[in-house]
């Protein structure tokens, strides 16, 4: 038998790779939504100021949590050695601390199985070979961005054990960008291995241009938000449509040098986050507008209504979450609802670029 002929019998049928990509886009989703947990939970985690409970980033032995009241008593006396307990929880009961601490624990084991849920799949996949040549590197890519975002998220904490008595609201805006981003490139390999058979609209690159527009602004908006919840801005100036009284409040760049008032100062940064929200608004509808008066498939004409949609439900959810002062069950909402609305985003893309062509 010649190559040839022995390659063309170990290739697999149209169907078997139909079913191929199928188990991978079904595994891929399910990263997906570990990941919009892990947003969740990351939130609950800032909220509820537990992100410094535990001290030690230990990738192994810390998946056991203490197991006695000697460990917990010892765990307990880490976290009275750093400036958040001596400046803030002083006198804190054991009790107090394992409730911040379950959150944090549970913040990085979701992390953790997130890694292994993503990196066994893919030696199984990759060594029955299901997974098609083109696609492998763009997965190895995607186990790399995990394992980048695992030394953030430990880059973040380290920002807050020695001098502040929280992390750092510019390495709190990177952890939560990046685990969006990771979001956003894992759904857009899922996506492009789902079926699509409508054919792209004639100003299909126009619309391509916008929607990508429109994620980046998307992305930004979510950095933006993470320098909010950073600064626990959201809990100063709880009005809207004003602020502090003002459409333009005073004070915006009372810091020096400017640049660092779109960083540190509490003001400016709410501020410029509710600026990015109406861009936002006004980008999508523009985008919804376009996609309508072409001749867009269903698909993607419905895509555009959800994202239209979705963007004004994140606008209200927004408005209610400042004016509640930040209340947990709502401002976690507002955080899913972020990564929904990207997904959305990407969708319309995907819609416009269609099915990636079979190759080995």
């Amino acid at each position: 038998m010649s190559t040839s002929q022995m390659v063309s019998t170990l290739a697999p049928t149209p169907q078997m790779a139909a079913r191929h990509r199928t188990q991978i886009r079904i595994w891929l989703y399910g990263i997906c939504l570990l990941i919009l947990a892990m947003v969740v939970v990351g939130g609950a985690t800032r909220l509820t100021e537990s992100g410094l409970s535990i001290t030690e980033w230990k990738p192994i032995h810390g998946m056991i949590p203490p197991l006695s009241e000697a460990e917990w008593l010892e765990e307990f006396d880490k976290y009275r050695q750093i400036p958040q307990y001596q400046l803030i929880n002083k006198g804190m009961s054991l009790e107090e601390f394992q409730f911040i601490f379950w959150w944090e624990w549970a913040h990085r084991q979701l992390g953790r199985f997130i890694g292994v849920a993503f990196a066994l799949p893919l030696v199984f996949f990759w060594a029955t070979g299901r997974i098609e040549g083109w696609l492998k590197p763009w997965l190895v890519l995607g186990l790399a961005l995990g394992g980048l975002q695992g030394a953030v998220g430990w880059w973040m904490v380290a920002s807050g054990l020695v001098e502040r008595t929280d992390v750092s609201q510019y390495r709190l805006a990177v952890h939560l960008t990046l685990a969006c981003i990771i979001f956003a490139y894992i759904f857009w390999l899922a996506r492009r291995l789902a079926p699509h058979t409508e054919a792209t609209p004639q100003e299909g690159d126009r619309l391509s241009r916008f929607g990508q527009v429109v994620i980046g602004l998307v992305l930004v908006q979510i950095f933006l938000g993470g320098l909010v919840a950073g600064l626990n801005a959201g809990l100063t100036f709880n009005t809207w449509p004003l602020m502090d009284g003002q459409i333009i409040p005073a004070g915006l760049l009372a810091m020096d040098p400017a640049w660092r008032n779109f960083f540190e100062n509490v003001m400016t940064v709410q501020f410029q986050h509710r600026l990015g929200a109406y861009v936002l608004v006004l980008a999508v509808v523009a985008l919804v507008v376009m996609t309508l008066r072409t001749n867009a498939h269903k698909g993607l004409r419905g895509t555009a209504l959800l994202l239209g949609l979705a963007v004004l439900l994140q606008a209200a959810i927004g408005i209610v979450t400042l004016l509640l002062h930040v209340k947990l069950d709502v401002a976690l909402t507002h955080q899913a609802m972020a990564v929904i609305v990207l997904g959305l985003s990407v969708e319309y893309l995907v819609r416009l670029k269609g099915e990636a062509p079979f190759r080995s």
